[in-house]
């Protein structure tokens, strides 16, 4: 079920949850209700992914906030297999780690019924490759399952054994950061855009090839296109369409790092016109919408002949709204100085210089499935 909202962030620490522990396990960080009988009944993992040159740290806040939301329910563990400079190793490499450390997790705590991902920027293509190699396939009805009518609640595939719950990303560059206005602080400029694709492997190393659609392993077409298929024995597609929640957070502006059409896969003529927050409680969502799978998958990109990244960009949007998704757009226009840090205030990866985001960790945990 969805958890009820509660009391303001503000009082979450003194309030139901109670205290929070941590506990080092599979490399990472566990943060689990320090109360002995709600930190047993816990049964769901969240997954918590951090974004480049990251480290668990940055999502401190928000996984003591979940716990102590919803102490029986889950165990949030954030991940540190990927840490700092182990994130320009590449999307693979990092979603390997990850799939290994998420694996190491559940062995160790066999009471685990569910799963979900909370993943920042690059986190969430990391966690996207991870689940391709996590996933198990549904069980096949035998003859004697159809004659006997057995329900099977694993149908839809499940990671790592596991049911697949909530897989939300938080500023992720869904579409690569190749395109036209993708990375803000390039300002827009063709010539600049251009150059930073030639060179970004000199700073980023092979995670930069990877964002840029520049990398072709082996000949083979860059590792996002790849993403939006089931390839070879990693079921990407089917490992996310296992989620009964696919969610995209995405900064509308502000955001130096990530644009808002790639976060919230989008196309330029998809992005919607926004206002005012959309309550009080939130004060900086400023649009939500919910969008069907479209069943079309043929790709639209023969109209497009300006450049190969427009097609490369068709092709991966195309791809990844053959699944439903819930698109939660932020702004964070209206404030101070924070706003200059938008990438980093909407996953609150500082309580105290990020704190204007922390509207967005409570919509999520008022939205969660549990």
């Amino acid at each position: 079920m969805r958890s009820e909202g509660s009391e303001r962030m503000g009082d979450a620490g003194s309030g139901k949850g109670g205290a929070c522990a941590e506990e080092s396990v599979g490399g990472g960080t566990d943060v689990r209700s320090s109360s002995g009988p709600a930190a047993e009944a816990a049964d769901h993992l969240v997954v918590m992914v951090h974004g480049i040159l990251g480290s668990p740290a940055d999502w401190k806040f928000a996984a003591e906030q979940f716990v102590t939301e919803l102490p029986d329910k889950v165990i949030v563990h954030c991940s540190d297999r990927n840490m700092n400079k182990l994130t320009l190793d590449g999307v693979d490499v990092m979603g390997e780690r990850l799939a290994e450390e998420v694996t190491e997790v559940i062995k160790k705590s066999p009471n685990l019924q569910k799963i979900s991902f909370v993943a920042h920027s690059i986190g969430g293509l990391v966690a996207r490759y991870a689940i391709g190699r996590l996933y198990n396939p549904p069980r096949r009805k035998t003859q004697e399952d159809t004659l006997c009518d057995v329900r099977d609640d694993s149908q839809s595939g499940t990671i790592c054994g596991l049911e697949a719950m909530n897989f939300i990303t938080v500023a992720t560059p869904h579409l690569g950061s190749r395109g036209n206005k993708q990375v803000p602080f390039l300002f827009g400029l063709t010539a600049i855009e251009k150059v930073a694709s030639c060179v970004i492997h000199w700073i980023f190393r092979r995670t930069g090839k990877h964002l840029f659609l520049t990398d072709s392993d082996e000949g083979k077409p860059p590792l996002l296109q790849r993403m939006v298929e089931n390839c070879d024995d990693l079921h990407f597609m089917s490992a996310l369409q296992a989620f009964k929640r696919r969610v995209a957070y995405s900064n509308v502006g502000y955001d130096h790092i990530v644009g808002w059409r790639t976060s919230s896969i989008r196309r330029n003529s998809e992005l919607p016109k926004w206002e005012d927050p959309l309550s009080e409680r939130y004060p900086h969502i400023v649009h939500e919408e919910y969008t069907a799978g479209s069943r079309n998958d043929k790709c639209t990109s023969d109209s497009l002949t300006d450049s190969d990244c427009d097609v490369l960009e068709e092709k991966l949007v195309t791809g990844l709204t053959r699944l439903s998704w819930e698109r939660v757009d932020v702004s964070f226009h209206n404030i101070s100085i924070q706003r200059f840090a938008a990438h980093s205030v909407i996953q609150v990866k500082d309580p105290f210089t990020h704190s204007e985001g922390t509207d967005v960790i409570q919509h999520m945990m008022d939205h969660f499935l549990t």
